[in-house]
C-alpha cells in the first residue's frame, strides 16, 4: 500500500492543493488532478484504483491517467512524500 509520509501536511480547494513537508521545511503546490490524487491516496486508494478514478473524474483514456499517476507517484517518492513498497503492485 502506498502511504503518505507521516511528517506530510495539506490542504486542497477547487484550485489545487498545498501540501507542506513539516520534516524538510518544503513546502509544494499542487494543481487540481494532484490534489485529487493525493486526496485518494489519503483514503488509501492503490495506484490503479486512483488512474480508474482521475480518468473517470477528467474524462482522459486510462492509459493517459496511467500514466500521469505512475509520473505524479514517482515524484512524491523522490521528494519522500509517499513511501511505496518494494511489493506494490506497480502500474
Amino acid at each position: 500500500m502506498i502511504r503518505l509520509s507521516e511528517t506530510v501536511r495539506s490542504t486542497h480547494s477547487q484550485d489545487g492543493g498545498i501540501v507542506l513537508d513539516i520534516q524538510h521545511g518544503r513546502m509544494f503546490r499542487l494543481n487540481f488532478v494532484g490534489s485529487r490524487i493525493l486526496e485518494l491516496l489519503k483514503k488509501n486508494y492503490e495506484a490503479t484504483q486512483i488512474a480508474e478514478e482521475i480518468s473517470r473524474d477528467f474524462g482522459v483514456s486510462l492509459e493517459i491517467a496511467t500514466a500521469d499517476v505512475r509520473e505524479f507517484l514517482d515524484v512524491l517518492e523522490k521528494q519522500k512524500l509517499v513511501e511505496m513498497p518494494a511489493t506494490c503492485v506497480s502500474l
